[in-house]
């Protein structure tokens, strides 16, 4: 009797997770390797009749760090939440900061976004999604030449840089501000709440490449102090202070071994 109550529990907190995980969104398709990190933006476009923007996150990650976009040129973190619109891209704002046809990188112009001159040949670069728009940039080849990872792009971006097989730009003149490094410090472990999971180490050298330290302190991390801000993996892969880039842009928190990288005593 014990047993089939148990069995009938067993499968009522069964269904009710499962139930909950779909109410939560989390059993979601694992994107493609080229569309990891994609996002589409449509805060104006369909309203303006038009389709919306399709920004392939890898292509300029592989050029460019995460801090430049997002603190000097001032993307909000979260897709939809900056509010680009054509006329900020034409003053120099926003994407315009470099698709202004002027501004040059790897000895070539960057086109220039919303120009109004060549619409039909312009708009579509930005502007294609449910478009068969060719890219001057091809995926397979780029990926095909990095080390490899298991998740994400499929390619280890950290090791790339490591390599010197990507030099990402930190700096763009008339934009950002020239400052001394900070002393960075060296890495650290955090603790676990589950007994036997290995702990996790955590590199502020590794992270300030990419990041500096603005993008993290004080908008997701409050403190500067190691165990200052208090989280969980629950709020992680809600989106939430690992989670804003973690499962987005940089390598998914499916990759446990990544950061829970301490051996076990």
């Amino acid at each position: 009797m014990k047993k089939i109550i148990f069995i009938c529990i067993l499968i009522v907190l069964t269904v009710l997770a499962l139930a909950f995980a779909q109410e939560r969104g989390v059993k979601k398709k694992r994107p493609l390797p080229q569309d990891y990190g994609k996002t589409v933006i449509n805060n104006f476009s369909e309203k303006s009749r038009m389709a919306p923007v399709v920004f392939d996150h890898w292509l300029h990650r592989s050029r460019f760090t995460c801090r430049l976009c997002h603190s000097d040129i001032g993307f909000e973190m979260k897709a939809g939440a900056t509010g680009i619109k054509a006329e900020d891209n034409i003053n120099g704002f926003y994407c315009g900061t470099c698709h202004n046809g002027k501004r040059v990188f790897d000895n070539k112009a960057v086109f220039r976004a919303c120009d109004k001159g060549k619409r039909d040949e312009v708009c579509d670069r930005c502007h294609s999604l449910g478009k068969d728009v060719k890219r001057e940039n091809n995926f397979s080849e780029f990926v095909a030449k990095m080390p490899k990872e298991r998740f994400g792009n499929g390619m280890d971006w950290e090791q790339a840089e490591k390599e010197n097989l990507i030099k990402p730009i930190d700096f763009i003149e008339d934009v950002s501000v020239r400052k001394k490094a900070m002393p960075i410090q060296k890495d650290f472990t955090l603790e676990t709440k589950v007994s036997g999971l290995p702990e996790i180490i955590f590199s502020h050298q590794k992270h300030t490449v990419w990041n500096g330290c603005e993008i993290c302190h004080p908008d997701i991390f409050t403190g500067v102090k190691k165990g200052s801000t208090k989280y969980s993996m629950i709020e992680i892969f809600d989106g939430k202070f690992c989670g804003v880039c973690h499962g987005k842009v940089a390598f998914p928190n499916m990759d446990c071994q990544r950061c829970h990288a301490k051996p076990v005593s």
